[in-house]
């Protein structure tokens, strides 16, 4: 797939919104990826999660791991497409962790999925915890990957679509868009 077909696929699902948004990063931006409303039709969490797969099908990773809730089910279909293992991190007290009986074996060959990165602060977590139980982290790798590939894990990276998506801190609001109310679509 190509940057114009993941973004058509956005765009048919009105999954890409045009207006003023407060991101999970604490940033604000004009456009907002609502990844769900794409993923919730199986035909494209299909398409989507082959096409990441085949990103990484030669790093033969035994384990996918995504940070709940955004990298749930495309993380789980990328793994179904792997024939892979499935686990993933969920918040508890404000910090994601591994729960529900789920174990990283020390040399555990894993790949983080997740939805959309602007900054990648889940995905950096998500990174941390895989090797505090000795796992490995073979690659990272998302649909939308906003920083126009300016984030950097410190491992491969790989993303479907690849834009550099203007943000801006709170307190730099350009004038026009000062004058929309701010909305937080995502999760918190």
């Amino acid at each position: 797939m190509n940057d114009a077909e993941v973004l058509q696929i956005f765009r048919d699902t009105g999954a890409l919104l045009e207006g003023h948004f407060v991101l999970r990063s604490g940033l604000h931006s004009r456009q907002f990826f609502q990844c769900a409303l794409a993923l919730q039709q199986m035909p494209i969490v299909e398409k989507l999660g082959a096409a990441l797969a085949e990103k990484v099908r030669t790093l033969e990773a035994v384990t996918v791991i995504a940070p709940a809730m955004g990298g749930l089910v495309i993380g789980q279909e990328v793994a179904r497409q792997l024939h892979a293992r499935f686990i993933f991190v969920e918040k508890e007290e404000g910090k994601l962790v591994l729960r529900r009986g789920f174990k990283i074996a020390p040399g555990e060959k894993m790949l983080v999925v997740e939805d959309v990165v602007t900054k990648g602060g889940r995905v950096q977590e998500t990174i941390e915890i895989v090797r505090a139980h000795g796992g490995i982290v073979a690659c990272v790798v998302m649909v939308v990957d906003r920083s126009g590939g300016g984030v950097n894990f410190g491992v491969p990276t790989s993303s479907l679509l690849k834009l550099n998506v203007e943000t801006f801190a709170p307190d730099k609001l350009p004038p026009d868009l000062a004058k929309v109310p701010a909305v937080k679509p995502g999760s918190k």
